[in-house]
């Protein structure tokens, strides 16, 4: 049972229950090595009761490293680079886009959420580059398991200029600092 609930919690994505049952299963062999154990020593083996000792106790510490591995990336917003790359390959293969910024996604519960930045051509309307931003989502979220939204953002940025640069100084700010912060903004 616990092997099937592996499965299943890493097919959903939740590392919790990946982690609740690596220990399930690390019960039941614990059980197994105890009765071992029991029948060594019953057989006059005066070494079974230590040596099943130490073997449960590593079982567990590594059911520990593992758990706590996955489980601290989870609270990390960690995601598996090769997500981000499938994403960026799905954006360059939708129709307007011209190039990607920056791909982030984080974990929400089981699911992913992302954001996208993406380059059209700086002739189009604001209609035609939303179009183009839905189209975009729809190819993220079929393109990347367990993806459930996407916000994307495009860039109509004719060659030589960057639009962002009235902003630069703030993304070159400490944290803390600036006016959103004295805002009380993120």
């Amino acid at each position: 049972m616990a092997r099937y609930r592996i499965r299943t919690g890493r097919r959903i994505g939740s590392a919790s229950l990946v982690a609740d049952d690596l220990h399930a299963r690390t019960d039941g062999f614990t059980s197994l090595a105890v009765l071992l154990g029991a029948g060594g020593a019953a057989l006059g083996w005066r070494a079974a009761d230590p040596v099943v000792g130490l073997v449960i106790t590593l079982a567990i510490a590594m059911v520990l490293k593992d758990a706590a591995r996955e489980v601290g990336r989870r609270l990390m917003d960690s995601v598996d680079p090769g997500l981000v790359e499938t994403a960026r390959t799905a954006l360059r293969g939708v129709e307007g886009v011209r190039g990607t910024g920056h791909v982030r996604m984080r974990w929400i519960g089981h699911a992913l959420r992302a954001e996208a930045d993406i380059v059209v051509d700086p002739r189009l309307t604001v209609v035609e580059a939303h179009r183009i931003a839905v189209a975009a989502e729809h190819a993220l979220v079929h393109a990347v398991p367990r993806l459930t939204a996407a916000t994307v953002h495009t860039d109509h940025t004719p060659v030589g200029t960057d639009p962002h640069a009235v902003i630069e100084h703030h993304r070159s700010a400490p944290t803390g600092s600036g006016p959103r912060a004295a805002a009380g903004g993120p």
